[in-house]
């Protein structure tokens, strides 16, 4: 796991919008977006719709619109952070 990738998951306990991420991170929109995609490519991080309320899984509508989404992590990603897998 990255740092990258530890940073963003310490975030996403709880659903964050990419907006969210952004401020709290204060990363640039590329770093962000690049290690979002990497995130939901493990399965680490779930991808919601702009209501939170449902799942995006399609990777072409993904990736023209992350700044549009809520991000959850998965609990094979809060194992990956915590450790304990």
């Amino acid at each position: 796991m990255t740092d990258n990738e530890f940073d963003i998951l310490d975030e996403l306990y709880f659903v964050q919008s990419y907006k969210e991420l952004k401020e709290t991170l204060g990363w640039k929109d590329q770093q962000l977006i690049d290690t979002l995609k990497e995130l939901v490519k493990k399965g680490w991080v779930k991808c919601f719709d702009s209501a939170g309320s449902e799942e995006v899984v399609e990777q072409p509508k993904l990736a023209d619109n992350y700044s549009n989404y809520r991000y959850l992590a998965t609990k094979a990603g809060l194992l990956k952070h915590t450790g304990g897998e």
